[in-house]
């Protein structure tokens, strides 16, 4: 037997798993909360709304009072919102702004199952429901999406109207993740899963701040700058020195905190434009 019939009977089975295991190896949702604002001391609103194809969603809204101005969170691939409260309470202590973090359909206390348009789906309810109070400004909401969340929040910003957006260790798609992941193993054309962000960024018309770990062991900091390369402007990247993917915001400490406020507050005045 010819050595590259070995090779197909071993890689050809390889690629079909690797293809049919995609949703395993991009989505790692977990159905338990395990915390709350509530349990440090940060008032929130338990919020329940839905997606255009009726999917029930659950998400927090922290507010800031004085604050007119209000953040949609995307999250990571993994876990829940519960995995986020200590980052969610710095946040609202250091930037000073309204905090809308949802779970998408399949993650914590939301139903149904995840999919990428699924998670689309999900973003644009957040913001309908955002848009949909009485007590917030529709015209003075930013988008912010870290790591497969930063998709999220792209392709909503081509979508939808906002006042800025940002990205925390965005990745360039699914395809040069997989890339980087199983160099030797060529199932990036045969993955269904996208999230092409390169592709999305190019579409942004509003100002963009990139943030990206120069450690960061799973997005590498290229595919960041690539990501912010790649957008029109008016844009600023902020290098998180000795970041890795899940510590940005204590590793970045204050420095990183500062950055987000400036950023917002810079886009609310008006000081952004190309």
């Amino acid at each position: 037997m010819k050595w590259d019939s070995i090779a197909n009977l071993v890689l050809v089975p390889l690629l079909l798993w690797g293809c049919l295991m995609e949703e395993r190896f991009i989505f790692y949702p977990s159905s338990r909360i395990e915390a709350t604002p509530r349990e440090i001391g940060l008032p929130f609103e338990d919020i329940s709304f839905s997606t255009s194809d009726g999917v029930r969603l659950n998400g927090w809204f922290v507010p800031s009072p004085g604050s007119g101005m209000t953040l949609l969170w995307s999250h990571g691939n993994a876990g829940n919102i519960g995995h986020r409260v200590e980052n969610i309470k710095l946040l609202h202590e250091k930037v000073g702004i309204n905090i809308f973090i949802f779970d998408y359909r399949g993650y914590g206390r939301s139903e149904g199952g995840v999919s990428e348009e699924g998670t689309y789906r999900d973003a644009a309810a957040a913001l309908h429901y955002l848009r949909s109070r009485n007590d917030l400004d529709p015209k003075r909401i930013v988008l912010f999406g870290r790591s497969l969340g930063a998709a999220v929040a792209a392709e909503l910003a081509t979508r939808e109207d906002c006042l800025a957006l940002i990205l925390e260790t965005p990745f360039v798609s699914i395809r040069e993740m997989a890339r980087t992941a199983f160099p030797l193993l060529p199932i990036g054309p045969f993955l269904r899963i996208r999230y092409d962000v390169l592709e999305k960024i190019k579409k942004i018309k509003v100002p963009l701040l990139v943030l990206h770990g120069d450690r960061d062991e799973v997005v590498p900091f290229s595919q960041g700058r690539k990501v912010f390369e790649e957008a029109p402007g008016p844009k600023e990247f902020y290098t998180i020195h000795g970041g890795h993917h899940n510590d940005t915001y204590i590793v970045g400490g204050n420095a990183y905190f500062a950055a987000l406020k400036h950023f917002i507050e810079r886009a609310q005045a008006g000081g952004l434009k190309p």
